[in-house]
């Protein structure tokens, strides 16, 4: 996600760093650079040139120029107004019996993945969500939908009548039910055309949504903006959900879509799994393209995982230097349960740089660490430095691995505890979400 300009961003930050009194030639270059970087990323020409203006406007001025750390206050800056460019208002309004939800975009833009994972979402936070695909057009779709919300576990309805006669049924029982939201999955074509839209706009006047969603696919970057912009002027939409994030290494929609048409994206979806989909945290993002990290995701995405009392133990060990092979055991288990970990990682201020430089996680090795920690006596997991040759060759044969697996783990421990000790002394020295 963002990766390209994400390196070419933070290219430019360490050059101006570099640096450390700046001209006003230094930040003129430096911003002419971030320019490119935006264009490159496929960010709208009129958004790019705009924003560029901002940035200017307000860093190359005496509040930069006489600071103490003026690469720093020009980055706040560009922080700041990265994050205005994309702020909107990201909540869904779900009042009415039951709110209505209508799901609008291309064919391939995933708008039917993204009606379940919807779907799974408001489950989860306490709600009764319905499926209802009215999707005539595209051949199985309707099946496709039944099919997702029978793996998720909510009500899906079809049926063979016109699509707003079965809206207005299905409206009927989910009022008297409880049901709500109710998330309409509509029709979709490979291209904007007019028939569609006068449809679709005829549709939403009639069942009257509470949100009329746009679903579209980030990866085709300018066609995005022109996608955008067509459903905007000829059905009205309420927000963006933008699909495919997380294949987006330049990110030119996320970064474009609102400047273009005045509409918040709402949501992302981040990868291919049911779960994948989060609310569009403009500040977190921008974190992340700068290389600052995204430590409020990673925490969110962690709690739902790890029991919080496991978690302040495993914390209380780490603070206390008592961390061993047992809470390494654990710590293991937690990381598998995690699932995508390379991109939990990249969420970790600083570690996209290491993970860049081909450092990838190997579920078939924490399988194997399990294995020979398991093969260790209790002592030798709370002891690890009474583990000798002789100890090695024992437990390299019970988890039935080599002598070198057993080295590599033990130093891999190591390095663990150390990096460790150092996020430790490094504590509070952080500013700006991980610049120093």
């Amino acid at each position: 996600m963002f990766e390209k300009l994400s390196e070419r961003l933070q290219s430019v930050f360490d050059k101006l760093r570099k640096k450390g009194k700046l001209t006003e030639e230094d930040v003129m270059g430096a911003l002419r650079e971030v320019r490119l970087a935006l264009l490159e990323a496929d960010v709208h020409y009129k958004v790019a040139k705009e924003f560029l203006e901002r940035v200017k406007e307000r860093a190359v001025g005496q509040e930069v120029m006489r600071s103490l750390t003026p690469a720093q206050q020009v980055i706040k800056i560009v922080k700041e107004e990265l994050v205005s460019l994309m702020s909107g208002d990201i909540s869904l309004n779900l009042k009415g019996n039951p709110a209505i939800l209508m799901l609008v975009g291309l064919q391939g833009s995933g708008k039917t993945t993204t009606a379940a994972k919807l779907a799974l979402k408001f489950k989860r936070e306490g709600y009764r969500p319905v499926l209802l695909p009215l999707d005539s057009r595209r051949p199985a779709a309707s099946e496709q939908v039944e099919k997702l919300a029978e793996k998720i576990g909510v009500l899906c309805y079809k049926g063979s009548s016109s699509p707003f006669e079965l809206f207005e049924s299905v409206l009927n029982e989910a009022r008297q039910k409880g049901f709500s939201p109710l998330i309409v999955d509509t029709a979709g074509t490979l291209h904007i055309e007019r028939e569609l839209m006068e449809e679709l706009k005829e549709f939403k006047n009639r069942i009257r949504p509470n949100e009329v969603l746009l679903v579209v696919d980030s990866m085709t970057g300018q066609d995005a903006l022109n996608v955008a912009q067509g459903f905007e002027e000829g059905v009205g939409i309420t927000g963006i959900i933008l699909t495919k994030l997380d294949g987006d290494a330049r990110g030119g929609a996320a970064l474009s879509i609102k400047a273009v048409t005045g509409k918040p994206i709402k949501l992302i979806g981040v990868g291919e799994s049911i779960e994948a989909l989060e609310p569009f945290y403009p500040d977190r993002i921008v974190s992340r393209i700068l290389g600052m990290g995204d430590v409020l995701t990673l925490i969110e995405k962690t709690q739902k995982i790890i029991e919080e009392e496991e978690a302040k133990r495993l914390e209380k060990k780490l603070r206390e230097d008592r961390f061993d092979f047992e809470d390494f055991r654990e710590y293991l288990r937690m990381l598998r349960k995690m699932g995508d970990l390379d991109s939990l990682l990249k969420l970790i201020p600083g570690l996209p740089k290491v993970l860049k430089n081909g450092v990838k996680v190997d579920y078939t090795k924490i399988r194997r660490m399990e294995a020979i920690i398991n093969s260790m006596t209790i002592e030798e997991r709370r002891k690890p430095h009474i583990i000798n040759a002789s100890r090695k060759r024992r437990i390299a044969k019970g988890s039935g691995t080599t002598i070198q697996d057993v080295n590599q783990l033990l130093k891999q421990f190591e390095m663990v505890r150390k990096l460790i000790k150092e996020m430790k002394a490094m504590k509070g020295k952080r500013r700006f979400g991980g610049f120093q």
